[in-house]
């Protein structure tokens, strides 16, 4: 068992990417999930939702991911702050990911959200991973 949780998360999505899945399956945590969402509302991924939600050993997230002309539209997505070494950005210290074209997912205060919109609230916070 892995202590880094989203590492593990963000490698599943890797693999699945790699042997061109239609959809992987992630075991459920509430960030996972937020992670999952916040993917699908910048067009990363098809879809996400919540399998098995009787069952709380069972309880998981199918994510569907997304291709376009067969290829990956998630070209890398990479974990930054990771449990021995975290990495924290202020609002006015967020820089863009491939010029602006990728996306950084922060867990702010204010909950998770990319690096675009934690900018426009000028808040900051731990930078989970970047995704392009």
């Amino acid at each position: 068992m892995s202590i880094d949780t989203i590492g593990d998360f963000l490698t599943i999505i890797r693999n699945g990417l790699m042997v061109s899945k239609a959809f992987v399956v992630v075991p459920y945590s509430k960030i996972k999930f937020g992670l999952a969402k916040i993917l699908k509302e910048e067009g990363f991924i098809n879809d996400c939702v919540i399998i098995n939600e009787e069952d709380l050993t069972k309880k998981s997230v199918k994510i569907f991911l997304k291709y376009v002309d067969n290829e990956s539209v998630i070209h890398e997505i990479s974990r930054v702050s990771t449990p021995g070494c975290r990495s924290y950005a202020g609002g006015k210290k967020l820089k863009p990911v491939i010029g602006g074209l990728g996306i950084s997912i922060l867990s702010t205060n204010q909950g998770l959200m990319t690096n675009r919109k934690a900018k426009l609230l000028n808040v900051g916070g731990e930078v989970i991973c970047t995704v392009w």
